[in-house]
């Protein structure tokens, strides 16, 4: 559960850095932090998978790392697997399938996952040797902690710490500023 610092921080998509879906304009973002070996992390993209299709151009979706190595030791060689298939623009292609196969993030598994998405093989092992990929994946890191988050998934919807289930509608009437309780928003 994120801390009290989450509550009055507002985190928003920073276009210089973070990994996006949608228009960087969009008027609604979701920042999620996230851990590819997490079961929760992975049942919730589809909730935002579906957000993505409802709001379509007026969505601007955010994946950071926040690989949880105490309980999932495969979860930051994940995250540097998909930061590896980011240096070939090819981050989202790997984030779904590093979810399609969390039971199976061996170091075997995250290279055939590489050549499945059509990978330079020699580019990929050459970044993941280089360290660029851990340097990223410890500044989403080092970016939670500031922003007070401690568990996964964690959303922030319009750029507020949301707590309630990592399901559409709920999400999306947060989003909308349907949800006239604000119970799913921390203030």
């Amino acid at each position: 559960m994120p801390n009290s610092n989450a509550a009055t921080t507002r985190v928003l998509p920073d276009h210089a850095r973070d990994h996006l879906r949608g228009p960087p304009t969009a008027p609604n973002s979701v920042v999620e932090y996230s851990d590819f070996e997490s079961e929760p992390c992975a049942e919730a993209r589809w909730a935002v998978k579906e957000l993505e299709e409802e709001l379509v151009d007026k969505l601007c979706v955010v994946f950071r790392h926040l690989p949880l190595t105490t309980i999932h030791p495969h979860a930051q060689a994940a995250a540097e697997a998909a930061e590896a298939a980011d240096a070939q623009g090819k981050f989202w292609l790997m984030h779904d399938r590093l979810f399609d196969h969390q039971n199976e993030l061996e170091p075997q598994h995250l290279q055939s996952y590489a050549s499945h998405i059509s990978l330079d093989m020699a580019t990929f092992e050459r970044d993941l040797r280089s360290g660029a990929p851990a340097r990223r994946v410890a500044e989403d890191v080092e970016s939670a902690r500031v922003h007070g988050v401690r568990s996964t998934p964690t959303f922030f919807l319009n750029g507020i710490l949301y707590t309630g289930p990592s399901e559409f509608l709920p999400m999306l009437n947060a989003l909308e500023g349907s949800d006239t309780q604000h119970d799913r928003f921390e203030k």
